[in-house]
């Protein structure tokens, strides 16, 4: 239950919380107040000082470990982080990203990558030792060696240009899903139209988790010239809003004084409203 539905099962069942319950749960000898009490902390942007801190305090927790050897809680308390946007976390989730745990470094990299700080850049490089020869599966694991579709979606959205060699050799990884992250990232660091490109391409694979892979991945890095290629794919509309929503986000906060500026992010809204 853990890590399949464990939020919403003690959403239904635990009693109600306010910031200041759900801070003070997150010492309670009960575990699974405690794994709770993080995720909604991060769920309601609780971004108080006393609420940072403690989640940065939970980012070192032993008690609560799973028989494989994972940290639940401290998964729960990275990803928290990342929502809070408060930079005071990078870093405690740099030192994260050394835990034993996969899904720690994972919500680490993650939360990194929304805290967009250039700090972090010389720990995420670290994972990616050994380049493609060593991103393997470890074995009877669902998992690679490291989180590496999140630590090149962080490097890119950093703005990491100095990690640009180690990158580019994942856009040739086995796994597509890594491959688009690597796209993903390549084209945040250097604006070139390929790689957005290639990631249209990507739409048009048979795999329906892919698609929504790419469609993401468009949305995040505002390809506009993608904006017609993902109304039309193959996926669910709430996955083709998400990505136009993206385009969008990407386009308002530049200059609207340009027509044809304007007119791309009118096209873009048109899109959205056919598909509601």
């Amino acid at each position: 239950m853990r890590e399949n539905g464990a939020e919403e099962y003690l959403a239904e069942n635990a009693p109600p919380l306010n910031s200041e319950q759900a801070i003070a749960n997150l010492t309670s000898p009960d575990i699974s107040l405690r794994y709770y009490a993080a995720w909604w902390l991060g769920k309601f942007r609780v971004n108080s000082s006393s609420a940072v801190n403690a989640l940065i305090a939970a980012l070192e927790d032993e008690a609560d470990r799973t028989e494989l050897g994972g940290y639940p809680l401290r998964r729960n308390a990275a990803r928290a982080l990342g929502k809070l946007g408060d930079t005071q976390a990078v870093d405690g989730l740099i030192k994260s990203l050394e835990c034993s745990d996969f899904y720690v470094r994972e919500a680490s990299a993650q939360s990194l990558e929304m805290l967009r700080s250039p700090v972090a850049v010389p720990a995420l490089v670290l994972l990616l030792e050994g380049g493609v020869a060593a991103a393997v599966q470890v074995p009877g694991r669902p998992h690679l060696i490291q989180p590496y579709e999140a630590v090149l979606e962080a490097l890119g959205a950093i703005g990491a240009k100095e990690a640009i060699p180690l990158i580019q050799p994942f856009l040739e990884h086995p796994l597509p899903r890594v491959q688009c992250a690597a796209t993903r990232a390549m084209y945040q660091l250097t604006q070139d139209p390929s790689y957005g490109d290639r990631l249209v391409l990507v739409l048009d694979s048979d795999d329906l988790k892919l698609r929504r892979v790419a469609l993401g991945d468009l949305g995040a890095i505002g390809y506009l010239a993608a904006a017609d290629a993902i109304a039309q794919a193959k996926v669910e509309n709430s996955f083709k809003l998400i990505a136009l929503k993206g385009l969008l986000e990407h386009q308002l906060p530049s200059e609207l004084d340009a027509l044809s500026l304007w007119e791309d992010t009118i096209r873009v809204m048109n899109l959205m409203d056919a598909l509601l």
